[in-house]
Protein backbone atom coordinates (compact mmCIF):
# COMPACT_ATOMS: atom_id res chain seq x y z
CA UNK A 1 0.00 0.00 0.00
CA UNK A 2 1.37 3.39 -0.99
CA UNK A 3 1.70 5.46 2.18
CA UNK A 4 1.72 8.64 0.08
CA UNK A 5 -1.97 8.19 -0.77
CA UNK A 6 -4.29 10.44 1.24
CA UNK A 7 -6.42 9.07 4.06
CA UNK A 8 -10.14 9.78 3.92
CA UNK A 9 -12.55 9.47 6.83
CA UNK A 10 -16.20 8.86 6.03
CA UNK A 11 -19.28 7.16 7.47
CA UNK A 12 -19.01 3.38 7.25
CA UNK A 13 -21.03 1.39 4.72
CA UNK A 14 -22.20 -2.20 4.56
CA UNK A 15 -19.38 -3.11 2.17
CA UNK A 16 -16.87 -2.00 4.85
CA UNK A 17 -18.05 -4.69 7.27
CA UNK A 18 -15.64 -7.49 6.28
CA UNK A 19 -12.48 -5.33 6.47
CA UNK A 20 -13.67 -3.83 9.78
CA UNK A 21 -14.23 -7.32 11.20
CA UNK A 22 -10.77 -8.43 10.04
CA UNK A 23 -9.19 -5.46 11.86
CA UNK A 24 -11.28 -6.11 14.97
CA UNK A 25 -10.56 -9.85 15.10
CA UNK A 26 -6.81 -9.28 14.94
CA UNK A 27 -6.93 -6.74 17.75
CA UNK A 28 -9.02 -8.84 20.12
CA UNK A 29 -7.03 -12.04 19.47
CA UNK A 30 -3.60 -10.46 20.14
CA UNK A 31 -2.07 -11.94 23.25
CA UNK A 32 -4.86 -14.48 23.79
CA UNK A 33 -3.64 -18.06 23.91
CA UNK A 34 -4.91 -20.57 21.35
CA UNK A 35 -7.95 -22.54 22.43
CA UNK A 36 -9.68 -19.66 24.22
CA UNK A 37 -13.17 -19.40 22.80
CA UNK A 38 -14.02 -16.27 20.80
CA UNK A 39 -17.49 -15.67 22.16
CA UNK A 40 -19.02 -12.32 21.44
CA UNK A 41 -17.15 -11.68 18.19
CA UNK A 42 -19.69 -10.08 15.88
CA UNK A 43 -20.56 -11.74 12.61
CA UNK A 44 -21.07 -9.66 9.42
CA UNK A 45 -24.85 -9.48 9.81
CA UNK A 46 -24.46 -8.51 13.49
CA UNK A 47 -22.19 -5.63 12.55
CA UNK A 48 -24.54 -4.50 9.77
CA UNK A 49 -27.43 -4.44 12.26
CA UNK A 50 -25.31 -2.60 14.84
CA UNK A 51 -24.29 0.03 12.28
CA UNK A 52 -27.93 0.56 11.26
CA UNK A 53 -28.97 0.93 14.90
CA UNK A 54 -26.17 3.42 15.59
CA UNK A 55 -27.05 5.49 12.51
CA UNK A 56 -30.71 5.57 13.56
CA UNK A 57 -29.61 6.97 16.93
CA UNK A 58 -27.29 9.58 15.32
CA UNK A 59 -24.19 7.84 16.66
CA UNK A 60 -21.18 8.08 14.33
CA UNK A 61 -19.61 4.94 12.85
CA UNK A 62 -16.65 5.96 10.68
CA UNK A 63 -13.96 4.36 8.54
CA UNK A 64 -10.59 5.62 7.39
CA UNK A 65 -9.60 4.59 3.88
CA UNK A 66 -6.38 4.86 1.91
CA UNK A 67 -6.48 4.00 -1.76
CA UNK A 68 -9.97 2.57 -1.30
CA UNK A 69 -8.82 0.15 1.43
CA UNK A 70 -10.29 0.33 4.94
CA UNK A 71 -7.31 0.99 7.23
CA UNK A 72 -9.21 1.83 10.42
CA UNK A 73 -12.58 2.54 11.93
CA UNK A 74 -14.14 4.29 14.90
CA UNK A 75 -17.55 4.47 16.51
CA UNK A 76 -19.38 5.42 19.67
CA UNK A 77 -22.07 3.69 21.68
CA UNK A 78 -24.17 5.04 24.53
CA UNK A 79 -22.18 5.05 27.76
CA UNK A 80 -25.20 3.75 29.68
CA UNK A 81 -28.75 2.91 28.60
CA UNK A 82 -30.56 4.99 31.20
CA UNK A 83 -31.89 8.40 30.06
CA UNK A 84 -29.73 10.39 32.49
CA UNK A 85 -26.64 9.28 30.53
CA UNK A 86 -27.99 10.19 27.07
CA UNK A 87 -25.36 12.91 26.53
CA UNK A 88 -22.38 10.62 27.18
CA UNK A 89 -20.83 8.20 24.69
CA UNK A 90 -18.12 5.57 24.86
CA UNK A 91 -15.81 5.33 21.88
CA UNK A 92 -13.64 2.72 20.19
CA UNK A 93 -10.97 3.18 17.53
CA UNK A 94 -9.26 0.35 15.66
CA UNK A 95 -6.42 0.77 13.15
CA UNK A 96 -5.15 -1.97 10.84
CA UNK A 97 -1.94 -3.39 12.30
CA UNK A 98 0.03 -2.65 9.11
CA UNK A 99 -0.99 1.04 9.28
CA UNK A 100 -0.20 1.91 12.89
CA UNK A 101 1.79 5.08 13.53
CA UNK A 102 0.69 6.81 10.33
CA UNK A 103 -1.84 9.28 11.72
CA UNK A 104 -4.95 7.22 11.05
CA UNK A 105 -5.98 7.07 14.71
CA UNK A 106 -5.52 10.83 14.97
CA UNK A 107 -7.76 11.47 11.95
CA UNK A 108 -10.43 9.09 13.21
CA UNK A 109 -10.30 10.61 16.70
CA UNK A 110 -10.77 14.15 15.39
CA UNK A 111 -13.64 13.11 13.12
CA UNK A 112 -15.31 11.21 15.95
CA UNK A 113 -14.99 14.11 18.39
CA UNK A 114 -16.34 16.55 15.80
CA UNK A 115 -19.29 14.30 14.90
CA UNK A 116 -20.19 13.67 18.56
CA UNK A 117 -19.99 17.36 19.46
CA UNK A 118 -22.14 18.27 16.44
CA UNK A 119 -24.72 15.67 17.53
CA UNK A 120 -24.98 17.34 20.95
CA UNK A 121 -23.11 14.86 23.10
CA UNK A 122 -21.33 16.40 26.10
CA UNK A 123 -18.89 13.71 27.31
CA UNK A 124 -16.78 11.05 25.61
CA UNK A 125 -15.33 8.10 27.51
CA UNK A 126 -12.87 5.41 26.49
CA UNK A 127 -11.18 2.38 27.98
CA UNK A 128 -7.56 1.73 26.95
CA UNK A 129 -5.18 -1.12 27.74
CA UNK A 130 -2.78 0.25 30.35
CA UNK A 131 0.23 -0.85 28.29
CA UNK A 132 -0.97 0.82 25.08
CA UNK A 133 1.21 3.90 25.48
CA UNK A 134 0.57 5.10 21.92
CA UNK A 135 -3.20 5.16 22.45
CA UNK A 136 -2.88 6.78 25.87
CA UNK A 137 -0.65 9.50 24.37
CA UNK A 138 -3.10 10.05 21.48
CA UNK A 139 -5.96 10.51 23.92
CA UNK A 140 -3.96 12.94 26.02
CA UNK A 141 -3.18 15.01 22.91
CA UNK A 142 -6.92 15.27 22.31
CA UNK A 143 -7.65 16.50 25.83
CA UNK A 144 -8.73 13.24 27.43
CA UNK A 145 -7.81 12.87 31.08
CA UNK A 146 -7.36 9.68 33.04
CA UNK A 147 -10.32 9.30 35.34
CA UNK A 148 -10.06 5.69 36.42
CA UNK A 149 -7.98 2.57 36.57
CA UNK A 150 -9.40 -0.94 36.40
CA UNK A 151 -6.54 -3.12 37.61
CA UNK A 152 -6.09 -6.64 36.28
CA UNK A 153 -9.33 -6.86 34.29
CA UNK A 154 -7.84 -8.50 31.16
CA UNK A 155 -5.60 -11.52 30.73
CA UNK A 156 -3.30 -11.31 27.72
CA UNK A 157 0.25 -12.34 26.89
CA UNK A 158 0.26 -14.61 29.93
CA UNK A 159 -0.35 -11.83 32.45
CA UNK A 160 -3.04 -9.58 33.89
CA UNK A 161 -3.52 -6.18 32.23
CA UNK A 162 -5.08 -2.98 33.48
CA UNK A 163 -7.61 -0.81 31.67
CA UNK A 164 -7.38 2.96 31.92
CA UNK A 165 -10.61 4.95 31.75
CA UNK A 166 -10.28 8.31 29.98
CA UNK A 167 -12.79 11.13 29.52
CA UNK A 168 -13.09 14.47 27.77
CA UNK A 169 -15.81 17.07 27.49
CA UNK A 170 -17.48 17.91 24.20
CA UNK A 171 -19.05 21.25 23.40
CA UNK A 172 -20.17 22.85 26.65
CA UNK A 173 -19.40 19.66 28.56
CA UNK A 174 -20.98 19.66 32.01
CA UNK A 175 -21.59 23.41 31.88
CA UNK A 176 -24.44 25.32 30.34
CA UNK A 177 -28.02 24.31 29.72
CA UNK A 178 -29.19 21.53 27.44
CA UNK A 179 -31.05 22.67 24.35
CA UNK A 180 -34.74 21.77 24.47
CA UNK A 181 -34.56 19.63 21.32
CA UNK A 182 -31.61 17.63 22.74
CA UNK A 183 -33.31 17.10 26.09
CA UNK A 184 -35.84 14.73 24.56
CA UNK A 185 -33.28 12.59 22.72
Amino acid sequence: MDVDLPIFVRPSRDDDVEPMLAIYRRHIRRGIEAGVEETGTPQPDDLKDRRKNLRNRRLPHLVATRGGEVVGYAYVVPFRKRPAYRFTVKHSIYVHHEHLGRGIGRLLMQALIDACAAAGFRQMIGYIDGENTASLALHERFGFVRVGLLPGVAYRYGKWSDSVMVQRSLGLGATGPVAAEAAVR
